[in-house]
Protein backbone atom coordinates (compact mmCIF):
# COMPACT_ATOMS: atom_id res chain seq x y z
CA UNK A 1 0.00 0.00 0.00
CA UNK A 2 1.29 3.99 -0.81
CA UNK A 3 1.82 6.45 1.75
CA UNK A 4 2.13 9.18 1.21
CA UNK A 5 3.38 12.93 3.57
CA UNK A 6 0.40 13.83 5.94
CA UNK A 7 -1.22 16.65 3.71
CA UNK A 8 0.91 16.32 0.56
CA UNK A 9 -1.03 17.15 -2.63
CA UNK A 10 -1.12 13.45 -3.13
CA UNK A 11 -2.25 12.34 0.44
CA UNK A 12 -5.42 15.06 -0.53
CA UNK A 13 -6.14 12.82 -3.84
CA UNK A 14 -6.08 9.82 -1.16
CA UNK A 15 -7.80 11.13 1.17
CA UNK A 16 -11.01 12.15 -0.91
CA UNK A 17 -10.73 8.37 -2.36
CA UNK A 18 -10.66 7.09 1.10
CA UNK A 19 -13.85 9.61 2.08
CA UNK A 20 -15.83 8.60 -0.70
CA UNK A 21 -14.89 4.52 0.26
CA UNK A 22 -15.92 5.19 4.18
CA UNK A 23 -19.14 6.63 3.12
CA UNK A 24 -20.93 8.34 6.65
CA UNK A 25 -17.51 8.32 8.46
CA UNK A 26 -18.26 12.17 9.47
CA UNK A 27 -20.70 13.26 12.38
CA UNK A 28 -24.20 13.00 10.11
CA UNK A 29 -25.22 15.84 12.46
CA UNK A 30 -22.45 17.92 12.00
CA UNK A 31 -22.70 20.67 9.61
CA UNK A 32 -19.23 23.07 9.28
CA UNK A 33 -17.54 24.77 6.44
CA UNK A 34 -13.83 25.05 7.86
CA UNK A 35 -10.72 26.99 6.69
CA UNK A 36 -7.47 25.55 7.73
CA UNK A 37 -3.61 27.15 7.89
CA UNK A 38 -1.27 24.79 8.82
CA UNK A 39 2.09 26.06 9.80
CA UNK A 40 5.74 24.87 9.87
CA UNK A 41 5.11 22.22 7.10
CA UNK A 42 7.86 19.81 5.91
CA UNK A 43 7.69 21.01 2.54
CA UNK A 44 6.67 24.64 2.37
CA UNK A 45 6.19 27.20 4.89
CA UNK A 46 2.42 27.73 5.56
CA UNK A 47 -0.49 25.34 3.85
CA UNK A 48 -4.11 26.83 3.34
CA UNK A 49 -6.61 23.87 3.39
CA UNK A 50 -10.36 23.11 4.13
CA UNK A 51 -12.67 21.19 5.06
CA UNK A 52 -16.32 21.20 4.69
CA UNK A 53 -18.50 18.74 6.71
CA UNK A 54 -22.16 17.98 5.71
CA UNK A 55 -24.94 15.38 6.02
CA UNK A 56 -22.26 12.59 7.20
CA UNK A 57 -19.67 13.45 4.80
CA UNK A 58 -16.15 15.39 4.95
CA UNK A 59 -14.49 16.85 2.33
CA UNK A 60 -11.23 17.81 2.63
CA UNK A 61 -8.65 19.83 -0.06
CA UNK A 62 -5.88 22.12 -0.41
CA UNK A 63 -7.03 25.53 -0.87
CA UNK A 64 -9.63 28.03 1.17
CA UNK A 65 -13.31 28.51 1.18
CA UNK A 66 -15.46 31.58 0.78
CA UNK A 67 -17.26 32.14 3.94
CA UNK A 68 -16.14 29.45 6.23
CA UNK A 69 -17.50 29.40 9.64
CA UNK A 70 -14.38 29.37 11.41
CA UNK A 71 -11.04 29.27 10.77
CA UNK A 72 -8.07 27.26 13.09
CA UNK A 73 -3.66 28.12 12.35
CA UNK A 74 -2.12 25.79 14.09
CA UNK A 75 1.08 23.58 13.42
CA UNK A 76 1.86 20.60 10.89
CA UNK A 77 2.70 18.33 14.05
CA UNK A 78 -0.30 19.33 15.91
CA UNK A 79 -2.77 19.16 12.71
CA UNK A 80 -0.69 15.57 12.17
CA UNK A 81 -1.99 14.17 15.68
CA UNK A 82 -5.30 15.27 15.56
CA UNK A 83 -6.28 14.28 12.01
CA UNK A 84 -4.14 10.95 11.81
CA UNK A 85 -3.70 10.26 15.59
CA UNK A 86 -7.53 10.34 16.08
CA UNK A 87 -7.19 12.52 19.42
CA UNK A 88 -9.97 14.75 20.37
CA UNK A 89 -7.60 15.22 23.74
CA UNK A 90 -5.00 16.72 21.79
CA UNK A 91 -7.03 19.11 19.76
CA UNK A 92 -8.19 20.34 23.31
CA UNK A 93 -4.87 20.42 24.76
CA UNK A 94 -3.29 22.29 21.46
CA UNK A 95 -6.33 25.00 21.92
CA UNK A 96 -5.80 25.56 26.00
CA UNK A 97 -2.08 25.66 25.09
CA UNK A 98 -2.71 28.05 22.41
CA UNK A 99 -1.14 25.97 19.21
CA UNK A 100 -4.44 26.48 17.90
CA UNK A 101 -5.62 30.12 16.94
CA UNK A 102 -9.89 30.32 16.33
CA UNK A 103 -11.17 33.00 13.86
CA UNK A 104 -15.13 32.98 13.48
CA UNK A 105 -18.20 30.67 15.49
CA UNK A 106 -16.79 28.99 17.75
CA UNK A 107 -20.20 27.49 19.03
CA UNK A 108 -19.98 25.33 15.31
CA UNK A 109 -16.53 23.97 16.35
CA UNK A 110 -18.29 22.73 19.53
CA UNK A 111 -21.31 21.53 18.25
CA UNK A 112 -19.02 18.83 15.27
CA UNK A 113 -16.89 17.98 18.57
CA UNK A 114 -19.68 16.88 20.65
CA UNK A 115 -21.71 15.15 17.88
CA UNK A 116 -20.72 11.40 17.67
CA UNK A 117 -18.40 10.09 14.78
CA UNK A 118 -20.06 8.04 12.06
CA UNK A 119 -20.62 4.26 11.61
CA UNK A 120 -17.42 4.07 9.13
CA UNK A 121 -15.55 6.27 11.02
CA UNK A 122 -13.05 4.08 12.92
CA UNK A 123 -12.54 2.16 9.43
CA UNK A 124 -11.60 5.44 8.08
CA UNK A 125 -9.36 6.52 11.05
CA UNK A 126 -7.52 2.97 10.18
CA UNK A 127 -7.01 3.77 6.62
CA UNK A 128 -5.98 7.00 6.85
CA UNK A 129 -2.96 5.88 9.75
CA UNK A 130 -2.31 2.76 7.31
CA UNK A 131 -1.50 5.53 3.95
CA UNK A 132 0.10 8.62 6.26
CA UNK A 133 4.11 8.47 7.03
Amino acid sequence: MARYLFLSSESFTEVRRLHEAFDNAAPAAAQIRMNLMITETPFRADLSMHMVVADGRADWDEGHIEDPDVTLTLGYITAREIFVGGNPQAAIEAFMAGKIIMQGDITKLIEMQATQPGPAAPGLARALQEITE
